[in-house]
């Protein structure tokens, strides 16, 4: 009967309430069992989903999420339509597990020239679903039950949540302020690494650290010194380093990207990771990588293959066209990669030019996509923004959204939860935007500042 009637088990027990079946149907819809899995819990919350949200509910201008407006160039795409146009139907299959052959042995050349060193395409460099997947590995893969993990504050968000899940612990280090000259903007060179607070963090259950330079969201490029600090703890204390270098092209002002498993004694010790998102402006192709000792990435190749097993093909093989051409023009002025830093260097000059004339004050980062800006002189102009748990540039940017039109990212959401009062001054815009984008911005900025003055 319940087959001719189309209906599901609970659909037809609600039907009919006083059937004896639909108590047992309710005891086994309402489980006594937990559903979720511990690892889960306080990792709910995302900062991007609730925030791209907003942006797409409002219309604004979006400086938020760290993602190109404009197209990427013309070569990468053109690789890409070959790829899945061209009588190579094998691109349309399965390729090989741990990253297909063209990109392994392309990204193995390019990154064993720029560490000095030979990298073997079939056990120095794994393949990802972009560069947060490489980042989950490397948790999954080498953090364990009571293992600490060491991250520098502020952070991108996932890492926090990432240790957890993988059930080790977060230790956390903050870059600290530096009083800067009256009248001078801050720089992100301006944030630093107390040594002594950051030797104390390094303990016997200590098992990496993580490392972001150039670093979101502060825009901060790590020194050669800063790094041979933390280089010379990791070997003291026999420790692992995560590092995140997805924007390792977009540093200014003629600073140096230091690559940390470059360093005496690193490479045996440092799963470097890498985006081609960031690295050629398609963020949503999602092609990352690891690259690093066989020793450590066989454990991440053993969590790839019982999880997503296999990248895109097409992707792959349009993303090593496009290293292939940046590995012939290295260095000279039709790289991709010296055009794209110096033009979003002018962004960022611009950026924190409309920043200052609105009213606010940035910090110029060295390198990244983002900017951090103080926006204290408007926390007087809210008065009716609602006291709650919510950190308060949180609730500045929904206002700000639904008000001014303009998205940004709440800082505090880079901060573990024992700080994020203390830097809920902040919030961080996203400059990797076409100067049409920019240039709405500025006006509402302008608009803004001219409202205050009139109050």
């Amino acid at each position: 009967m319940l087959r001719r009637s189309g209906l599901s088990l609970g659909q037809y027990f609600l039907r009919r309430k006083n059937h004896a079946g639909f108590s047992w149907y309710l005891s086994k819809a309402n489980m006594s069992k937990p559903v979720q899995a511990r690892r889960l819990e306080g990792v709910d919350k995302n900062v991007w989903v609730e925030f791209v949200k907003l942006a797409a509910t409002y219309p604004t201008v979006n400086l938020g999420q760290g993602f190109p407006d404009f197209s990427p160039p013309d070569f990468v795409k053109e690789a890409f339509v070959k790829a899945v146009s061209g009588e190579n139907t094998k691109l349309h299959q399965y390729t090989r597990a741990f990253g297909h052959p063209v990109l392994v042995t392309i990204l193995a050349r390019f990154f064993g020239k720029l560490l000095g060193r030979e990298l073997d395409p079939m056990t120095n460099v794994l393949v990802t679903v972009g560069a947060y997947q490489a980042l989950f590995y490397c948790f999954q893969a080498l953090v364990d039950e009571g293992d600490e993990v060491i991250i520098i504050e502020p952070y991108f968000d996932c890492y926090e949540p990432m240790v957890k899940m993988a059930g080790g612990t977060p230790v956390f280090v903050q870059l600290r302020q530096k009083v800067v000259e009256a009248g001078k903007l801050m720089s992100s060179r301006d944030w630093q690494l107390e040594p002594a607070e950051l030797a104390s963090r390094f303990t016997e259950r200590t098992k990496a650290i993580v490392l972001n330079s150039p670093h979101n969201p502060l825009g901060k490029v790590f020194s050669r010194e800063e790094m041979e600090l933390i280089a010379d703890l990791c070997v003291k204390h026999d420790v692992l380093c995560f590092s995140d270098e997805v924007y390792e092209w977009l540093v200014y002002d003629g600073k140096e990207h230091v690559r940390f498993a470059s360093l005496p004694g690193m490479w045996d010790r440092t799963i470097t990771i890498g985006s081609a998102g960031k690295t050629f402006s398609v963020t949503g192709w999602k092609v990352g990588w690891t690259l690093g000792p066989d020793r450590l990435l066989k454990h991440l190749r053993t969590v790839h293959q019982n999880s997503v097993y296999h990248c895109a093909t097409a992707a792959q093989e349009a993303v090593a066209q496009a290293f292939q051409r940046e590995f012939d023009n290295y260095g000279k002025p039709d790289s991709y990669f010296v055009q794209l830093a110096q033009e979003l260097e002018q962004k960022r000059d611009f950026l924190v030019q409309s920043l200052v004339a609105g009213g606010m004050k940035p910090i110029v980062p060295e390198g990244s996509y983002f900017l951090l800006a103080d926006f204290s002189k408007f926390k007087s102009d809210l008065p009716d923004l609602p006291d709650s748990d919510e950190p308060y540039d949180s609730r500045f940017i929904k206002w700000m959204i639904k008000n001014k039109g303009l998205v940004a990212i709440p800082v505090s959401a880079f901060y573990s939860n024992s700080q994020k009062r203390n830097y809920d001054h902040l919030i961080r815009f996203c400059f990797v935007k076409e100067d049409a984008t920019l240039k709405a911005a500025e006006v509402i900025l302008q608009q803004w500042r001219l409202e205050k003055t009139d109050q």
